[in-house]
């Protein structure tokens, strides 16, 4: 196995499934069933999902309503898509902790790195909810921080796309993938892989990314185990 400990992360558009709105049940157990493939593999996991199926701040903003009251609405989605995830994984068998940088304790843990280590060398999957806790800050960030303190191997960030491409391949049919790319080339080329500050941490900190479709069925235990799949970020 190439990696020991990944951080897995997820946008919340992708529970939707085919939905417009919400969770697909569908898709969630689907997503339950590749992350448990690598568990059995006996791979140490961590996972961070977005909100955005439920309530994303930014937009909220646009409509007019405060920041800062919209990001804390939209990490409170994050935890719901949590919760999601966490109940799929545990029908399947799998022991999970939610961790959440927002104190709740009637549903989860609040974050504590040391605890979450440990819960990861008991072979838990740990799920962080609730953003890094403050506003004006993505769940990339959050993804690319918490995977820096656990000292995940590297960030897997599962998408619809299978890599990144020099251009939008579902606007553009001339785009061509990239297998391997560095931090600097993507930030001279202008490509969107996370937002700049969680980018901006991966790349002080030398953490690889790797971009890869996580909606084809065995794709995350194939790349956990060093199969070249998706495109590779790194120094």
């Amino acid at each position: 196995m190439k990696y020991k400990r990944i951080l897995l992360k997820l946008s919340g558009e992708a529970l939707m499934g085919n939905k417009g709105f919400g969770i697909d049940q569908e898709r969630l157990m689907e997503y339950a069933q590749e992350i448990k493939t690598v568990y059995n593999a006996g791979c140490q996991v961590a996972i961070v999902i977005g909100g955005g199926n439920i309530f994303r701040g930014i937009q909220a903003e646009k409509g007019g309503m405060d920041r800062v009251h919209g990001d804390y609405m939209g990490m409170l989605a994050t935890v719901i898509n949590s919760m999601a995830i966490q109940s799929a994984l545990e029908g399947l068998g799998v022991h999970t902790r939610l961790q959440s940088a927002i104190k709740m304790e009637q549903i989860c843990e609040p974050y504590i790195r040391r605890k979450a280590v440990r819960h990861l060398e008991k072979g838990r999957v740990v799920i962080f909810g609730a953003g890094t806790g403050n506003p004006y800050f993505t769940t990339d960030t959050a993804a690319t921080l918490r995977a820096i303190e656990i000292e995940a191997n590297v960030i897997l960030k599962g998408t619809r796309v299978d890599g990144i491409y020099t251009a939008d391949p579902e606007k553009d049919k001339t785009a061509t993938k990239y297998e391997t790319i560095s931090f600097d080339e993507v930030y001279s080329k202008g490509l969107e892989v996370m937002d700049m500050t969680a980018f901006t941490l991966c790349k002080e900190n030398n953490l690889p990314i790797i971009v890869f479709d996580m909606n084809k069925k065995g794709n995350l235990k194939n790349l956990v185990e060093g199969e070249k799949i998706g495109t590779l970020v790194e120094m």
